[in-house]
């Protein structure tokens, strides 16, 4: 009995079988209702096997059609490697088009491009962007920033919106930053937590302390909150995204990052925070040291923790409206910032949400944006 396993293509299978019936190639022809010159295609793999023929030759030889289809495979992907040449620039490709939001950046003004199929003034747009050279050289930015846990990468989204803050802060102008004029001045910075109207003074506060100061709608796909980044050692930056538009949570987020820059956080390599809600805000032991050194004097800043402690012990299960707005009076903040903590501390989402003001209007007209309808100017 012939071994149909030693053979490496269909033809030379074909061909042994032949030879085993005694059939010549005309014979074999005339069987199949062929010209002798297509036997000689299929003997020689010059013309392959499908489905069609596997089972006639099932037919006549006794071997399983998926035999002859399966060498016909292993014969094509063989053929197909040899003249199939390595394309260090696929990866790339796979990238830019795969995995970077390229049609929101067109969009959003960020690629001068009529759209994603102009691939020629794409690939220009995204190297003047990411201020590389070659388009490969997009490969190692998407790991440039390290998100709040420490571990994970950024993605290739939140590295754009990453680049798009450096961008306008690299176009503004400042005044030499002084850690020691920031930490003397949060005082006055915690004067305007009183009401959602302050926030409007909060790019020039950071303005007159050195900081560079942005708001960039975030990406759809990135959950961005904020970002600490240095443009040299001596030039921070703060981003925020305002994804959500509430008071408690632009506080949060802006001292997180504030401290952040205070502690020199983000020299190496930026300070991403995406998602910045839930444990990530919290202190627990999987919260990095840097991000929970941040969440500490965010929560603080706006409510002492243990001035929140000793409310909730004195006042749980039941919070009552009066409570909140004499604690917040008490406090000298708006009473969203303090229903926004309770909110977290207690896992009750539902109290006290009409407090949580919006705030992203008050913020936008002193601040430099980007988003929302507007595109920032920038000098490249």
């Amino acid at each position: 009995m012939m071994d149909d396993q030693a053979f490496r293509t269909p033809g030379q299978l074909i061909l042994a079988l032949m030879q085993a019936k005694g059939w010549s190639r005309r014979s074999f022809a005339i069987i199949l209702g062929v010209s002798e010159a297509t036997v000689t295609r299929i003997t020689t793999d010059k013309q392959g096997v499908d489905a069609r023929l596997s089972i006639v030759l099932e037919e006549l030889f006794g071997v399983p059609a998926e035999r002859f289809l399966s060498l016909q495979k292993e014969l094509d992907l063989a053929q197909a490697r040899l003249v199939t040449q390595p394309d260090p620039a696929r990866a790339t490709r796979a990238l830019v088009f795969g995995e970077l939001p390229v049609s929101e950046m067109i969009e959003r003004g960020w690629l001068r491009a009529e759209s994603v199929r102009d691939m020629v003034a794409v690939e220009r747009e995204l190297m003047r962007f990411f201020g590389v050279n070659r388009l490969e050289d997009i490969q190692a930015s998407p790991h440039a920033a390290r998100k709040s846990d420490a571990t994970t990468p950024a993605t290739p989204a939140q590295t754009a919106w990453i680049r798009r803050v450096t961008s306008i802060a690299e176009n503004m102008i400042a005044p030499k930053f002084s850690a020691e004029k920031l930490r003397s001045a949060l005082p006055k910075l915690k004067e305007l937590m009183i009401a959602p109207e302050e926030t409007r003074k909060v790019s020039r506060f950071l303005t007159e302390c050195g900081i560079r100061f942005v708001l960039v709608e975030t990406l759809s796909s990135a959950k961005i909150d904020g970002v600490c980044l240095w443009l040299d050692d001596k030039t921070p930056v703060i981003g925020m995204s305002t994804r959500y538009d509430r008071i408690d949570n632009f506080w949060f987020v802006l001292r997180h990052e504030i401290e952040h820059v205070l502690q020199g956080h983000g020299k190496a390599e930026p300070m991403l925070d995406a998602e910045l809600e839930g444990e990530r805000a919290g202190t627990a032991a999987a919260v990095p040291d840097e991000e929970r050194v941040a969440n500490v004097a965010a929560a603080d800043f706006g409510v002492p923790q243990a001035k929140m402690d000793a409310f909730i012990a004195r006042k749980s299960p039941l919070f009552s409206e009066p409570d909140l707005r004499g604690f917040a009076r008490i406090l000298r903040v708006h009473p969203g910032i303090v229903a926004g903590q309770l909110q977290n501390r207690t896992g009750r989402f539902h109290i006290f949400r009409a407090h949580l003001a919006k705030i992203r209007s008050n913020v936008m007209p002193s601040a430099m944006v980007d988003g929302w309808g507007t595109i920032a100017p920038l000098g490249n």
